[in-house]
């Protein structure tokens, strides 16, 4: 089967969060095929590694599961694939297992992840599970995570923040308002505020991240003739891997002076951490050469940064368009992973 039919096999499998079962035995067993191969699944994550003597070792990680979808709706059309999870990222692993099948001699030892539940909360993360149970089978030199980057590669990645603001008013008859206070008024000039937030940019090792803020959630109301004294929003706020937790949260406090009083309550719901770019290790330098592309800051939050906690140098390079990631028309290309396997065919010889 050529690429793209290789790659429509694993889309028309269901692999939601929480349902990769189906998907990992198929991985297990394509896997099992190389005896060059030792392979061990944990949990519904696949992890297989060549075993030889070099003394360097390098680590390709995809996760198995999309958001949710109709896999019957997958497609070919000429040279492009259209389906839920198509280019985030089973275009990618497609290409893993290919190259994972290969029995030709490499000069680096490899390690193949194919992990669960990454598109749900990171806590859930079979990666940090395989990290958790089997520390042993992450101890690499470098790695990629192939998440789709349009054959650029994409360095580091943003941190995640979200918080909860509970903001407070007076409750009346909604005929008398003025002896009330209306939370969801107080609240709605918060809100007007993050509207026109200017999003700041920094560079960091050369390549840039910038920075996003959004009202992603907003609750309030009694009744239809009440003035509510409760209102609720949270916000996301993508930080840039110069700030810490801390910091991020520190410069939202201060964005929001004046919109907040001391009866207010902001609270911090959830936070995944940054990860610095990591080109100055020699793997990933080579990694950037071989794309022919300049590299550039991932926008949103990936994997990189739980390697990075891991210690571990790594970054995002994978098949496919990263702004067609999650959306209804979702497709990968034959071009981009036939491009795809011959950088990373390239760069583990």
């Amino acid at each position: 089967m050529s690429r793209l039919e290789e790659t429509f096999e694993l889309v028309r499998i269901d692999s939601t969060s929480h349902n990769e079962a189906v998907l990992a035995r198929l991985v297990e067993a394509r896997l099992r095929e190389n005896p060059l191969l030792e392979v061990e699944r944990i949990g519904d994550n696949v992890v297989a590694r060549t075993t030889g003597h070099h003394a360097t070792r390098l680590l390709v990680a995809g996760h198995l599961d999309t958001v949710p979808g109709d896999v019957s709706l997958a497609r070919i059309d000429g040279d492009t694939l259209h389906g839920v999870g198509s280019c985030d990222m089973k275009g990618s692993l497609a290409v893993m297992l290919e190259l994972a099948s290969q029995t030709s001699p490499r000069s680096v030892e490899v390690t193949w992840v194919f992990y669960s539940r990454e598109e749900i909360a990171r806590n859930e993360s079979g990666l940090l599970e395989i990290a958790e149970l089997r520390p042993d089978l992450l101890k690499v030199d470098a790695a990629i995570l192939a998440e789709p980057t349009s054959g650029a590669v994409e360095a580091g990645c943003q941190g995640t923040l979200r918080i909860g603001i509970t903001m407070r008013g007076r409750r009346a008859h909604s005929a008398r308002p003025f002896t009330g206070v209306n939370a969801i008024h107080r609240l709605a000039a918060l809100v007007d505020h993050v509207a026109k937030y200017e999003p700041r940019t920094v560079e960091i090792d050369g390549v840039s991240f910038t920075e996003q803020l959004q009202t992603v959630a907003i609750e309030g109301g009694v009744a239809a003739n009440v003035v509510p004294d409760i209102a609720r929003c949270t916000l996301n706020h993508r930080v840039a891997p110069d700030r810490s937790q801390a910091e991020a949260v520190a410069w939202l406090v201060t964005y929001l002076d004046g919109f907040i009083e001391s009866h207010d309550i902001v609270e911090v719901l959830d936070w995944a951490p940054s990860a610095a770019p990591e080109l100055s290790n020699p793997r990933l330098a080579s990694l950037v050469a071989f794309t022919n592309a300049a590299p550039r800051g991932k926008l949103g939050w990936t994997d990189v940064a739980t390697f990075a906690q891991l210690g571990i140098a790594a970054t995002n390079f994978g098949a496919g368009d990263p702004l067609l990631a999650h959306r209804s028309d979702e497709r990968i290309t034959r071009y981009e992973l036939d491009e795809f396997a011959d950088v990373l065919r390239r760069w583990l010889e």
